[in-house]
Parts: C-alpha cells; sequence; structure tokens
C-alpha cells in the first residue's frame, strides 16, 4: 500500500513539475508569437512546451532527433502569422528547452556520485521548473504585454542567426552517439557539452533579447515616418497658408488689372489673366481627403506624389477621427499601398489610381486599384534589380492584416492591379474592457 502511496506521489509531483516549467515556458513564449484564436491552440501550445520539458535528453541520446519535428508541427500548429518568425521564435525556445534539459539530464549525476544517483531522477524533475521559472522570472519585466512584431527581412536575420545555438545543440546531442561503446568517446562528449549546453542557452536568451531590441528599432522608425509625412503635410499647409496671405494681399492689383482689361475691351485677355489667377496653389484650397489625421497625412502627401507624376487619382475615404488601429499600421497599410499603385502604374500609358477606404459597421476596407504599366509576378515580388530594398511592402501589410485578424488579398483583375484589405474592428465595448 505504501508503495502504490509512494508511487503515486511521485507521479503526481511530475506532473506537478510538467505543468510548472510548461507555464514558465509559456508566459516566455507568448510574448514573441501570436497563438491562433480558441482555448484549444493556447492548450496545445502550453501541452507542448509542457511535454518536451518533460523528455529526458542525454547528450549522445537520439531523443532529441524524436522530439524536433513533434515540437516544430505542434508549435506551428499552435501559431498563426509570418511562418519565417514562427519558425525563429520555434528554433529559439527548442535551443532553449533542449539545452536546459540536456545539460540537467547529463550532468546532475556527476555532481552528486552515487549517493544522488539513486534520486538523480526526482532532482532533475525538480530543477527543470526552478531553471525555467528563473528565465521567466529574470525576464519578465522586458517582456512586452503585446505580441512583438517584426518586418519579414528582420524574422529572415534572426532565423539566420538562430540556426547557430540549434546545429551546436544537435552536433553535441547527436554526433557523439558512441559515447556508450568508448570511454574517450564519453569523456569528449561529456567536455563537449560543458561548453555547448550552456552556449546554446545564452544565445537562445541573447536572441529573445535581440528580438525585442529589433522590435523597439522597428517601432521608432515607423514612428519617425509617420511624423515625416505628418511634417510634409503641415509644411503644405503652411505654404498654402502663405499663398492665401499673398493673394489676399495682391487682389486689389489683381482687381484693378482686371478691370483696366474690361474696359479696354480686351476680354481674350480678360480670360486669360482669370486662368492664371485660378491655377494659384492659393485658390485650390486646402486637402482635406477624410477626418482622421493620420490617414490625412498619408493620403495627401501620396495624392501630392500622384499629380507631380500626372495620375489620375480618384480618392473615396471615409475614415473617423478614431479609428482602433494604430497609427503606424494604418499608416503602412495606406502608404505602402499607394506607394505599390504609382510603382505598378509606371510605364503604362494612361496612368489611373483609385482608392476606397471605409471603417463601417465593424469592418475597415480598404481598396486601391491601379492600371498596369508592366507584367506583374505571380508571387507579388518586386521586379526592381535592388530586392534587399524593395518588395516587402505587401508581406509587411498582410502581417499588419493577420494581426489585426483580418485578410489581405492582391492580384490582377480586369486588367488591373488590385489591392483589398479588411480589418474587423473591436467594438466600443470590447475596447473599454480591455
Amino acid at each position: 500500500m505504501w508503495d502504490v502511496l509512494w508511487k503515486s506521489c511521485l507521479y503526481f509531483g511530475y506532473f506537478l513539475t510538467v505543468a510548472a516549467s510548461g507555464f514558465s515556458l509559456y508566459k516566455l513564449c507568448t510574448p514573441f508569437v501570436r497563438l491562433r484564436r480558441g482555448r484549444f491552440w493556447k492548450a496545445l501550445l502550453f501541452l507542448t512546451l509542457a511535454g518536451t520539458s518533460g523528455m529526458v535528453i542525454w547528450i549522445g541520446d537520439s531523443n532529441l532527433l524524436y522530439t524536433l519535428p513533434v515540437f516544430f508541427a505542434l508549435f506551428f500548429l499552435a501559431t498563426r502569422g509570418d511562418w519565417v518568425g514562427r519558425l525563429a521564435v520555434c528554433v529559439i525556445l527548442f535551443c532553449l528547452e533542449m539545452s536546459v534539459c540536456a545539460f540537467l539530464d547529463s550532468y546532475l549525476q556527476l555532481l552528486g556520485g552515487d549517493d544522488l544517483y539513486r534520486w538523480y531522477d526526482v532532482v532533475t524533475r525538480l530543477a527543470r521548473p526552478l531553471v525555467f521559472g528563473g528565465l521567466w522570472l529574470a525576464l519578465r519585466r522586458r517582456l512586452p504585454r503585446e505580441t512583438v512584431t517584426l518586418s519579414h527581412r528582420l524574422w529572415k536575420l534572426v532565423l539566420g542567426l538562430a540556426a547557430m545555438p540549434l546545429c551546436a545543440l544537435a552536433a553535441v546531442v547527436l554526433l557523439t552517439f558512441q559515447k556508450y561503446e568508448s570511454e574517450a568517446v564519453n569523456a569528449l562528449a561529456l567536455n563537449q557539452g560543458l561548453v555547448v549546453l550552456p552556449f546554446a542557452l545564452l544565445t537562445s536568451v541573447v536572441l529573445l533579447f535581440a528580438i525585442l531590441i529589433l522590435a523597439d528599432h522597428e517601432r521608432l522608425e515607423n514612428a519617425q515616418r509617420l511624423a515625416g509625412l505628418r511634417e510634409v503635410y503641415y509644411q503644405g499647409l503652411r505654404q498654402q497658408e502663405t499663398q492665401v496671405r499673398r493673394l489676399r494681399h495682391d487682389l486689389k492689383n489683381h482687381l484693378a488689372v482686371l478691370q483696366g482689361l474690361l474696359e479696354a475691351d480686351e476680354p481674350d485677355k480678360t480670360l486669360a489673366y482669370l486662368r492664371q489667377m485660378s491655377d494659384s496653389p492659393a485658390l485650390r484650397g486646402t486637402q482635406r481627403i477624410c477626418e482622421n489625421e493620420a490617414a490625412n497625412a498619408v493620403l495627401s502627401a501620396k495624392a501630392e506624389d500622384m499629380e507631380r507624376e500626372e495620375i489620375a487619382g480618384e480618392f473615396a475615404v471615409s475614415l473617423p477621427a478614431e479609428l482602433p488601429v494604430a497609427d503606424m499600421d494604418l499608416c503602412a497599410l495606406l502608404g505602402n499601398a499607394l506607394d505599390n499603385a504609382i510603382e505598378g502604374s509606371r510605364g503604362g500609358g494612361a496612368r489611373e489610381v483609385t482608392v476606397r477606404c471605409k471603417a463601417d459597421k465593424g469592418l475597415f476596407m480598404l481598396r486601391v486599384a491601379n492600371t498596369l504599366g508592366g507584367a506583374v509576378r505571380p508571387d507579388l515580388a518586386t521586379t526592381k534589380a535592388d530586392k534587399t530594398a524593395h518588395g516587402f511592402g505587401i508581406p509587411g501589410m498582410r502581417e499588419i492584416a493577420e494581426r489585426y485578424g483580418g485578410s489581405l488579398d492582391a492580384g490582377v483583375r480586369d486588367g488591373r492591379f488590385e489591392l483589398v484589405v479588411c480589418l474587423p474592428l473591436p467594438r466600443q465595448e470590447d475596447r473599454e474592457q480591455k
């Protein structure tokens, strides 16, 4: 009876330590990746992290090879968003988790000798949640409340860096399988593990910090870009105000000239002078496309670009002053869509860009269509020679749309390129609850 009770306590303690490890890893993971909607997917990610944290990983054992595909598959099922970003975070968390497990399983018994060997399994089970919990507690003040976002290009950079600890971990754990057959190989494997496993753990933690730093840097760049667009817009307003003042100052002189032309019975010169006055920028009025200041700044700047390039623009925009969409995201959607439309219409005959945008009945809808100036690649990739500096507009917009639970659709229809973005907008009650 006591044996059954003792085993039951051990099993309960085992599941308790696994759950504690899974909780810490889940809290460490969620700021870096977006989960699919629904409690099932959250539970799946939690069970994935908890279950793999309970795996026994020895140096020279093949358990790592069996755990890796299962971990990756379940992680991708439970998450959504840019697949490169998800893969990068998955690799980092896998290296962090497996390096800790491999180190504890391989070296704790060596520290305590035969006395610890009898309690080896209990000690390693208790040590895992302590290490993972300590990592989470040490990092949680730096972790953001909202999920971090990076451009596709930066996620590729992080993925490339994450390959280093993964390769090092795989090399020291998998490539020393002969340790059980040779004492020399066993000693070499353990010596390598003392260096490589802490390196993999430290590199994984540093990469998580690097993601946070890159996200802050990108957020500042977007804010500066938005400030620049607003500055262009307000500079235009000040210039128009100066022109209106100048026109008012000269209005008496203009009237005198018109009166003289009429008295001299020269209607042609009078009409020509009136046309010249009507073409003055001061008489065109302030360009007010919508009520939202951030959107209006972007649309006004792009409208001026289209006018300079002699592109016929048609704007039908109805956006309120306040939107439950971040200004940076809104400006990124509008700015990238119009940049792509202006670029895509180059090389054609009659260049036209049509913009339809409104927020109504809980939906934000954006439709931008342009005439085609050349061929469009099926993958919508940039046709420019410098692909490192171009071609991130649509992937970035798709990432924003997915982050808000929306969709992006782009392609050629009826001889025009059309881009449609649809975002669900939270209701006022939902925003107040948040």
